[in-house]
């Protein structure tokens, strides 16, 4: 059974990405099936995302599982091009910039099968990050990208990317965290109780913080002094476990004031993210939601590929220097840190915008 978009989706920050897309292609009648990677393996990482977002369940599972990015990518591209010669899709839609993303895409492109990106033109300008280079060459290949803020254009532009395949819709993260925000579950149903003046939450998975002893620790050291402050809500991320027991900083992990907790489902870390004090984090959706939540976000890495937190937002750039994160810390607790706006179109239709583009290039 053919269908006219083949929608791609492979690791966490995807699933969020997807659900408002599913949603409104329904909605325009465009016929979107989906297939599911399986870059994110663990349940807990994947579905229990697809019960909460009510995303429906994938009509392929390619289950690629963890592996070196050269192994995890071809093993993707060698799964999913029998795949696409069974749908025979008029397009193959990707989101976001992980393995998945890029791999899925190549394969279409050179199956002659028109590609269209979501989350286009985000750029950290650091060619170190595999994500970075994910985003520059699917953006290059892709039929109709989408962006969800004005500078990506900018962007697109200095790539020699025509504006005229540039569409400006918004931002997807934010129609899924708006239509979920009344369903979050409260932190004292996550935590058995909520904890007295004000939390922190933290998330810390890139290679370039943990793979590293000397950044884990150091950023550690910031940690435990917040963690003397208030209480630090880390739901931990398995590479970022592996990682600590690699280097010998369990331990670091267990000290008073850190509460570690298993990977949230969607609504337990967006219950935790809209009631914390303060976020610290080296996610990208997490700097997107927390300038969507307005609540203080540190970002801990030298660059960003979401340029509008920073400029609009209420993220801040600390790297993994302790005396910046403690001093920002600091900030935020004295004068309440950055007040933020919403940016523009992260109003919850931006899945919506998407899906008229796209049925009206179909039908074109």
């Amino acid at each position: 059974m053919g269908c006219e978009v083949l929608c791609v989706v492979g690791a966490r920050p995807n699933f969020m990405k997807i659900a408002p897309i599913m949603t409104a292609f329904a909605q325009r009648d465009v016929h979107a099936r989906l297939v599911h990677t399986g870059q994110h393996y663990d349940a807990s990482m994947s579905d229990s995302f697809f019960e909460q977002l009510g995303i429906p369940r994938p009509e392929v599972n390619l289950e690629v599982g963890s592996a070196s990015h050269a192994v995890q990518t071809a093993e993707i591209m060698r799964a999913f091009e029998p795949v696409l010669d069974a749908e025979s899709p008029r397009a193959v839609l990707v989101v976001g910039d992980v393995n998945s993303t890029l791999a899925c895409a190549l394969v279409a492109v050179k199956k002659g099968v028109p590609v269209m990106h979501v989350e286009a033109g985000l750029r950290s300008f650091d060619r170190s990050m595999p994500e970075e280079i994910n985003r520059v060459l699917t953006d290059q290949i892709s039929e109709l990208l989408f962006t969800t803020e004005r500078t990506a254009l900018d962007n697109l532009r200095r790539e020699g990317i025509d504006p005229a395949r540039v569409h400006f819709v918004g931002n997807v993260m934010i129609d899924t965290l708006r239509r979920n925000l009344a369903r979050a579950v409260p932190v004292q149903q996550t935590l058995g109780q909520r904890p007295q003046g004000g939390y922190a939450v933290l998330t810390l998975h890139r290679p370039a913080n943990v793979d590293d002893a000397t950044t884990f620790a150091a950023l550690l050291d910031a940690i435990e002094r917040i963690a003397e402050r208030m209480p630090v809500i880390f739901p931990i991320h398995p590479r970022t476990r592996a990682a600590a027991e690699r280097h010998g900083l369990s331990a670091r992990l267990e000290r008073p004031g850190i509460r570690l907790l298993p990977p949230q489902g969607y609504l337990q870390m967006l219950g935790l993210t809209r009631e914390a004090t303060v976020v610290l984090t080296d996610s990208g959706g997490l700097q997107e939601e927390t300038t969507a939540l307005g609540v203080p976000c540190i970002t801990l890495r030298e660059n960003t590929e979401r340029p509008i937190t920073l400029s609009e937002g209420t993220n801040t750039l600390t790297g993994a220097d302790p005396a910046k994160i403690l001093q920002c810390f600091e900030d935020i607790l004295a004068t309440g840190g950055k007040r933020g706006r919403i940016p523009e179109l992260w109003d919850g239709h931006a899945a919506e915008r998407i899906a008229a583009i796209v049925r009206e290039w179909l039908d074109a």
